[in-house]
């Protein structure tokens, strides 16, 4: 038997086990499977913060301590979404469900394996990915995988919202979608969303006035009602509509979300938008922020004001999008000094030009921020990026 069939093998014997394999057993189905190939597999999973990949615990053998995603040889095969070999042979191998980094297989060879053998390394990509498919889907069947993600406890704000969400990439031949919601422990008002139907892309992000779960609430029945209204056939106006009659029909007290909702035609670039009293959207061409999206103003959703025209932008080929809420150009230091505009647009600049995928230049920027801020309480920082490039939807598999 080759050893491209012997890997075959081994993907068909975990997709076999994978029906009735329990969360917490995920680990020890994938060591079962690749056990005849004379391999030896961990699995690491990344943590919410998007720091460390963690081991998923497998009964009778000891857990590895966690890695360093910005110090470590493993955490560049994740960043990257490249597999790496170490001095020692090992494989790192980037674990994606869909193109959402989930985390790592590290892949111990026997004697006289070469790491670098095009089968070898082309039947660890298929198990990872098989790997990312089981780590997703079980999920939703026990708390196990989800404790191991964990290094604090979730406010129930966050807890709530985190299960309405998206995946946080997304990604086809043309386009990425990559989002991420700090502080994601306690992510209060923010959120995001996108859907892909017929060569149209749906984008939102939004901002719920306040802090904690009453910011959770609105945000969630805002976002209930665009969904709701998107998925009868209603364009930008009728998502308005119907965010503006959710959240007055539960509340008389003048809350409201900030939003940007926005359409993007995937085959040519057109973008229509609507601004909800957030910040401008930054177009970003060739490397370069050039511009805001200043157009498509309105006052908040959940206020039943009228607004003006959806605004328009047509997107050139490897064009970037970047979407924020006030949050991260808001977040101040120690001293008071906004963390601004122009440090936002530079960071995304230099990112973009490393050709990071999209997931990881969204990661560098919320770390930037996150630094900037310290241990001072600020508001949520949120960030959606939109890639309009063949190459930047390449980088996003391993």
């Amino acid at each position: 038997m080759s050893a491209t069939d012997s890997w075959h093998r081994a993907l068909a014997d975990l997709a076999e086990r994978s029906h009735r394999v329990p969360p917490d057993a995920v680990p020890s189905a994938v060591t079962a499977a690749v056990r005849d190939l004379g391999v030896t597999v961990t699995t690491y999973v990344v943590d919410v913060e998007q720091e460390l990949l963690r081991p998923l615990p497998e009964p009778g053998r000891p857990l590895p301590d966690p890695l360093p995603i910005d110090t470590s040889l493993p955490g560049r095969a994740y960043s990257e979404v490249r597999v790496r070999t170490g001095q020692d042979g090992r494989l790192w191998v980037p674990v994606v469900n869909g193109t959402e980094r989930l985390g790592l297989l590290e892949v111990r060879l026997p004697a006289g394996a070469d790491p670098d053998d095009p089968a070898l390394r082309d039947g660890c990509r298929k198990i990872a990915g098989l790997v990312g498919h089981l780590v997703t889907s079980k999920s939703s069947y026990g708390d196990g995988l989800q404790r191991v993600r964990r290094s604090e406890p979730m406010a129930v704000s966050a807890e709530l919202l985190w299960q309405q969400l998206p995946p946080l990439t997304f990604a086809i031949d043309t386009v990425v979608v990559s989002a991420i919601l700090e502080p994601c422990y306690e992510v209060g008002g923010d959120a995001f969303d996108y859907a892909l139907d017929g060569g149209r892309l749906a984008l939102a992000v939004l901002d719920g006035v306040g802090h904690g779960l009453p910011a959770t609430l609105t945000t969630s029945v805002a976002l209930a009602a665009l969904r709701a209204a998107r998925r009868t056939g209603g364009g930008l106006a009728e998502q308005v509509a119907a965010v503006d009659a959710a959240l007055l029909s539960q509340w008389r007290d003048g809350r409201f979300v900030t939003a940007v909702l926005a359409e993007v035609e995937v085959d040519t670039g057109l973008v229509r938008y609507v601004n909800a009293g957030h910040p401008a959207p930054v177009l970003l061409r060739r490397g370069r922020a050039v511009r805001a999206l200043t157009g498509g103003r309105r006052p908040p959703l959940g206020l039943n004001l009228p607004g003006g025209e959806p605004g328009e932008a047509r997107l050139e080929p490897e064009d970037r999008l970047l979407l924020y809420t006030d949050g991260v150009t808001e977040a101040r230091d120690a001293t008071g000094e906004m963390f601004g505009l122009p440090r936002l647009a530079d960071l995304a600049e230099r990112h973009i030009g490393s050709e990071l995928p999209a997931a990881e230049t969204l990661r560098r920027l919320s770390r930037a921020v996150a630094t900037h801020r310290g241990t001072a309480s600020q508001d949520d920082a949120s960030m959606v990026l939109v890639e309009w490039s063949g190459a930047a939807a390449a980088r996003m598999e391993p």
